[in-house]
């Protein structure tokens, strides 16, 4: 089956998943105001990956709606995305770096996104006038990267992609480009099966570096489809690395997050951040990990790696900026440190905080 196909069957209504969900006409009620607000996506090939005998299957976790989304408390933008925002679909929050929204949409939307206020609704936030943008890179040569995201990067239409990526290539002072997808683990036959789609990322490789920066979260995501797509990838001479987030009963147990670990390094995608649940709505209550559980989590999880399976840092992507968590000391503290930052007086600062058994943030 093609990847277009594959979207055609996605699960997108309660009524797609036919009796998988065992809920009353209440609980049926109470799912489908979830869903007018955190829209449901699941392709036919992620849907085989979840079991659902198993009511907290780990991977229907990150997938299927939950009567648990209904605690709004958070925030829909923990990180201060609007603040950072100098254009429409255009964030620049550290000084090298620009953040380009270039999709709404995604081949499954993930239960703890942290776009929600977005991702799958109406595409005002999304980068239209890529003539905008390029005029905005040209002006700020301090800009060395461009991180396409979205929404997923990889859901546009390849005559989208080649257009972005040809703009961005002709930047000259950008060292490279970064594509931000989960299509490996969602919806692999996007790479697999689409021969134009590689042939546009192979051609804008030989004209400026582009790494692929995706979201594996669990072992069992790594399967032979999604290892063939990451290999697809790799052999176009495009560098992935993984950015995992640490999640309340899907990856919070160090057997798991190593094991996880090991099976992405044995197929060429580099463990590269472990992220902190962010507080968002919907999110925080259900998959948020207490920072000192979750540095034990981490060290345990790294222990069980060879050397560059241990090369990932553990961060919060703060509003006030990227903030390494070091581990734990005595008296209830723990470390820090900015590994990137908005103010620029803060990059690289130690941080010394007392943290509570259950604080999972900063304010």
């Amino acid at each position: 089956m093609g990847w277009k196909d594959e979207m055609r069957e996605c699960a997108r209504t309660l009524e797609d998943l036919g009796d998988r969900l065992q809920l009353d006409e209440g609980a049926r009620s109470r799912m489908s105001e979830i869903l007018e607000r955190a829209p449901m996506a699941v392709p036919p090939y992620y849907l085989s990956l979840i079991d659902f005998d198993d009511p907290e299957d780990p991977i229907g976790r990150l997938a299927i709606p939950s009567l648990r989304e209904e605690d709004q408390s958070g925030s829909l933008d923990t990180s201060g995305e609007a603040d950072n925002t100098v254009a429409v679909g255009i964030q620049h929050k550290y000084r090298e770096t620009v953040l380009m929204l270039s999709t709404n949409e995604c081949a499954m939307y993930c239960r703890h996104c942290f776009r929600k206020r977005l991702v799958g609704l109406p595409d005002e936030g999304t980068a239209r006038d890529l003539e905008a943008i390029e005029a905005y890179l040209l002006e700020h040569d301090e800009v060395t990267n461009v991180l396409v995201s979205g929404g997923d990067a990889l859901m546009c239409s390849n005559e989208r992609i080649d257009s972005i990526l040809g703009m961005l290539a002709g930047i000259p002072h950008l060292d490279f480009i970064r594509i931000a997808t989960r299509v490996p683990v969602t919806l692999p036959s996007r790479i697999t099966t689409d021969g134009e789609l590689r042939s546009i990322l192979e051609r804008r490789r030989a004209e400026k570096q582009i790494f692929m920066v995706t979201q594996f979260d669990h072992p069992r995501e790594v399967t032979p489809e999604a290892a063939e797509a990451v290999g697809a990838v790799l052999g176009l001479g495009i560098p992935v690395r993984n950015q995992t987030v640490l999640l309340r009963g899907v990856n919070d147990d160090a057997e798991v997050l190593g094991s996880l670990f090991r099976k992405l390094t044995s197929i060429g995608a580099e463990p590269y951040y472990v992220f902190q649940c962010r507080p968002v709505s919907g999110v925080k209550s259900q998959f948020q990990v207490p920072l000192r559980e979750g540095c034990r989590i981490v060290e345990g999880a790294k222990a069980l790696q060879n050397g560059l399976g241990k090369s990932f840092r553990y961060c919060m992507s703060h509003v006030t900026g990227k903030i390494e968590i070091l581990g734990e000391l005595d008296g209830g503290r723990m470390a820090f440190r900015y590994h990137e930052a908005k103010d620029r007086a803060d990059l690289g600062r130690l941080l010394v905080r007392e943290v509570s058994d259950d604080q999972a943030w900063f304010d």
